[in-house]
């Protein structure tokens, strides 16, 4: 309920101010599980980065991508999302992804989106994003750490399922 978006609460006969304190809840919910990943290093805090992508991601209705730019350290330097799509797919722009670390002194990336199906599996698009990410970010010394799906059914790890 908290994901569901305003103009869906309001149809169904919730109050603005239901829906404002809902709204507020979010926020507060997915401030709390996203500051710990900025306390250490991202790779060995793995539970928590799960828990806020889930709470943050998993019921979408469309397509999310989402960017974590990490140092050398893989202290998390910077959580953007960067692009919102289709209820099956969503642009992502390689060139951006690697521009964007490499403005903000990024080493490493861990690109993450969902899946509104709720299916968390990689499609054949996914993989091979993930391989131009990886062969783009080599040149720039970008490291990808993870291609990480989420969906109401679970989450999927690219580097999990070895295919990183």
């Amino acid at each position: 309920m908290l994901a569901t978006d305003a103009e869906t609460l309001k149809r169904v006969g919730l109050s603005d101010a239901a829906i404002g304190a809902l709204k507020i809840a979010d926020a507060t919910a997915l401030r709390l599980l996203e500051a710990p990943l900025y306390e250490r290093p991202i790779l060995s805090n793995w539970d928590a980065l799960q828990d806020y992508l889930r709470a943050a991601m998993a019921h979408s209705p469309v397509e999310e991508v989402r960017v974590l730019f990490l140092n050398a350290k893989n202290i998390l330097i910077s959580n953007e999302a960067m692009w919102r799509g289709s209820v099956d797919e969503a642009p992502v722009h390689v060139r951006e992804v690697i521009g964007r670390a490499i403005q903000l002194g990024a080493t490493a990336i861990i690109i993450v989106h969902n899946h509104p199906s709720g299916d968390p599996s990689p499609s054949s698009q996914d993989i091979r994003l993930t391989k131009d990410l990886i062969d783009a970010g080599r040149h720039m010394r970008v490291t990808v750490h993870d291609h990480v799906i989420v969906g109401s059914q679970g989450r999927s790890s690219m580097k999990a399922l070895g295919l990183i």
